[in-house]
């Protein structure tokens, strides 16, 4: 992703196909042009109660049907389910012999979702004219094609550095800090473990993603300026719900490029020294004295901290539910 500035010319000429065969010619992909994509591939989308809880969506090859759940488990807008799991049959992925093929299939399945749910020529069209009117605003680009915010921020990462000359970073935290997604290409620097990894990590309670939760009206987006050891960036921040909770979902740019954005005046401002334990990590010492002896707390382990690398073909899902799944609806459909 870094090496190619998080641009996949490959995926957009494949979505770029499937949006013109379609007649996409501006605005949010609906329903009617979502059925035409599916139609192409000669799939027929079934719903059902049934489907393995872990699952978001399934292909059977042998019948040429995709299983979506009966309702949406996630929250999650499901146009984005339907396009991942035809990104598998569009990108001719086969089935994942390792955990890199599989992290590496499931980044480019996103990748495609996004490209055609925010095609490529559409997308730029909105953010050129933004740009030359120095009113990027990540909220309405979402607002534009009808997408979560989240989705029209990966879009602007693959688009921004290809296309605008602006270098960006993005994560994705929960609101006890910790980074769940995370990318950059504009010399902000994440916290790290041993190995490099920046997933897992706490992010400085000074960035915007984690400022954003402590604002009056944490739901409205949040813009700030933070000095860092690398620079000064601008960035901003929305926080949003999922199944799993809240999590703020953040971009940022360095200071000269914050020129382009339209809440560029912000008046929030913070310095962060981190990973100087001085900057958040250490509590004010009046707190530290009354409480460092008196205290003692069960932690919550994340998922991703137990199962680092899971084992087999689909990490998290186990095969023999998937397999008893299928072979039951082949049972209804005899």
């Amino acid at each position: 992703m870094l090496a190619r500035g998080n641009y996949f010319p490959t995926i957009e000429a494949r979505a770029a196909q499937l949006t013109e065969a379609i007649g996409h010619s501006g605005g949010p992909l609906d329903a009617s042009l979502l059925r035409s994509i599916v139609k192409r591939f000669d799939y027929t989308i079934v719903r059902s109660a049934d489907l393995p809880y872990a699952a978001r969506s399934l292909l059977d090859y042998r019948n040429r049907r995709l299983y979506l759940p009966a309702s949406s488990r996630d929250g999650r807008d499901e146009r984005i389910h339907v396009l991942r799991a035809l990104a598998d049959l569009a990108l001719d992925h086969d089935r994942p012999a390792t955990f890199a093929t599989f992290l590496r299939q499931r980044v480019e399945s996103n990748y495609f979702a996004c490209a055609l749910l925010m095609p490529e020529s559409l997308a730029l069209s909105y953010l050129r004219s933004a740009k030359l009117e120095r009113r990027l605003d990540l909220h309405e680009f979402a607002h534009h094609f009808a997408v979560p915010y989240e989705t029209a921020v990966h879009r602007f990462t693959n688009l921004a550095t290809h296309h605008l000359s602006i270098p960006v970073h993005f994560s994705r935290v929960s609101r006890d800090g910790v980074i769940y997604k995370a990318y950059a290409n504009d010399g902000v620097v994440f916290p790290t473990d041993v190995t490099g990894a920046i997933e897992g990590q706490l992010a400085c309670r000074k960035w915007a993603v984690r400022q954003a939760f402590a604002q009056p009206d944490r739901f409205a987006p949040h813009a700030q300026y933070t000095d860092t050891s690398a620079g000064t960036f601008f960035c901003t921040a929305q926080v949003t719900t999922a199944s799993a909770g809240e999590f703020s979902v953040g971009l940022g740019v360095p200071f000269t490029d914050s020129k382009w954005f339209r809440l560029r005046a912000t008046p929030h401002r913070q310095s962060s020294t981190c990973p100087d334990r001085s900057c958040c990590r250490l509590s004010p010492q009046h707190l530290a004295d009354r409480w460092e002896e008196h205290a003692f707390a069960q932690v919550r382990a994340h998922a991703h901290l137990l199962a680092a690398v899971p084992p087999g073909a689909f990490p998290g899902l186990d095969p023999v539910e998937i397999y008893e799944f299928l072979e039951g609806q082949a049972g209804l459909s005899d």
